[in-house]
């Protein structure tokens, strides 16, 4: 073979070589720099199953997520829409999570210990239902929750016994000198889909029945809240005996938990008229949950995870998933069965209305506050590179035309190069 056809088979290797050089140099091995519209699966499996998804991607999905701007049905001021607080985890900072029944608080609670990024995570041993979620440094939990500190104000405590209780528990397993900050989350879910969870647990022989309903220092008698069943359980219960006991805590379990109970004389229901009752319950309700640094939203799991990572300047490890096939969505409703779910949950129905109304708010003022953000991102570095460039141009030595045959001289205040060599 001879030296030209060497050559040519030469070049084409030359080529290869040269190609993989320059991507290995561009996109080195774990760099997320390079991206490559392939799609997200490979042969089955997806790329990014548990593994937190780029920011670019996970914002991307919440673009195609979000419904069109909204029009507001309430008067929510900025002060409203505005959730960023200063969660001092190295400090005396604490999250109480009020967990409601059947919103998706189990996992959201799971979420809390198992996938935040933390300069030291929770430590959460195979077989223990609790985790230890301790500050950098110190002997105190962070996070009351059902997983870190266990149901130490009572079963599923309410807002009523939660801002009573929590203190006093924190304090006392700390001399406290310094008054703490205490920011309290939920998690909300859609009124009839929630009811018909519940139903279908209470009808697999789940029971509350050890929650102790503290207000203004009691428990309530037999006679203010009595039980629906007799027995041990409602094992069995079909969804009309469910709806039919009046004194059912399913019924506006949503706006009950989250009300200040003491303002209608707790549990006792002779205290004042219902109607009056009813109404200073969802004011309270609403206010409560307005107020609170966070809540989120079952059906609307990646917002809810974007707001809490916004509100708390905090990272989870993997994204969270929407989950629309559940017990409830399978139970076959007739429009009747529907309509008077939503009569006996009524007041849940507008607080879920007014906390959706809300939620997408904060969510659409968050992103445009981060666009507002990036943007000027964005301008100050193209400022700052700007500036380097006319820094680097003003360093180079100026040039003066010369004699001749048009050639450039260096302008120096020294002396040219060969007068050195002469000098030395």
């Amino acid at each position: 073979m001879d030296e030209k056809s060497n050559k040519l088979i030469l070049v084409p290797i030359l080529a290869v070589l040269f190609v993989m050089i320059g991507y290995q140099y561009i996109c080195p091995a774990g760099s997320n720099s390079c991206h490559f519209n392939t799609g997200e699966k490979l042969r089955g499996a997806s790329l990014l199953s548990t593994q937190y998804r780029t920011t670019e991607d996970f914002y991307t999905e919440l673009e195609d997520d979000s419904p069109p701007k909204l029009l507001s049905k309430f008067n929510f001021t900025e002060r409203d829409l505005q959730r960023h607080v200063d969660f001092n985890i190295k400090g005396d900072d604490v999250i109480v999570f009020l967990h409601i029944q059947k919103t998706g608080g189990t996992t959201f609670g799971r979420h809390l210990v198992r996938n935040i990024r933390l300069e030291q995570p929770c430590d959460c041993k195979s077989g223990q239902k609790k985790c230890t979620c301790h500050r950098p440094g110190k002997d105190e939990s962070w996070l009351f929750s059902r997983f870190s500190t266990g149901w130490s104000c009572g079963l599923h405590a309410d807002w009523t016994e939660l801002t009573n209780c929590v203190p006093v528990i924190m304090d006392k397993k700390k001399a406290q000198k310094n008054k703490r900050n205490f920011y309290y989350i939920t998690m909300l879910r859609d009124p009839v889909s929630r009811y018909l969870s519940e139903w279908k647990h209470v009808q697999r022989g789940a029971t509350w029945k050890t929650s102790l309903h503290m207000c203004d220092g009691r428990s309530p008698t037999q006679d203010e809240l009595p039980t629906c069943y007799s027995g041990d359980d409602w094992l069995g219960v079909t969804l009309t005996e469910f709806m039919d006991c009046p004194s059912n805590l399913a019924n506006n379990r949503q706006v009950r938990m989250l009300a200040d109970l003491s303002l209608v004389g707790c549990y006792n229901l002779l205290s004042m008229n219902e109607s009056e009752r009813n109404h200073i319950l969802l004011g309270s309700a609403m206010n409560n949950l307005k107020n609170m640094a966070f809540y989120g939203l079952t059906e609307f799991q990646r917002k809810t995870q974007y707001l809490f990572e916004r509100t708390f300047s905090l990272r989870f490890i993997a994204a969270f998933t929407q989950i629309n096939s559940t017990r409830a969505a399978n139970v076959d409703l007739s429009e009747a069965v529907r309509r008077r779910i939503e009569e006996l949950n009524y007041l849940d129905v507008q607080l879920y209305e007014y906390a959706k109304d809300l939620f997408l708010q904060r969510f659409q003022y968050t992103r445009q506050r981060q666009h507002q953000e990036e943007r000027l991102k964005r301008r100050e570095e193209r400022r700052w590179l700007r500036e380097q460039r006319e820094q680097s141009r003003d360093s180079l030595p100026k040039r003066q035309v010369g004699g001749g045959g048009g050639g450039d001289e260096l302008a120096t205040t020294t002396e040219d190069y060969t007068s050195q060599v002469a000098r030395w």
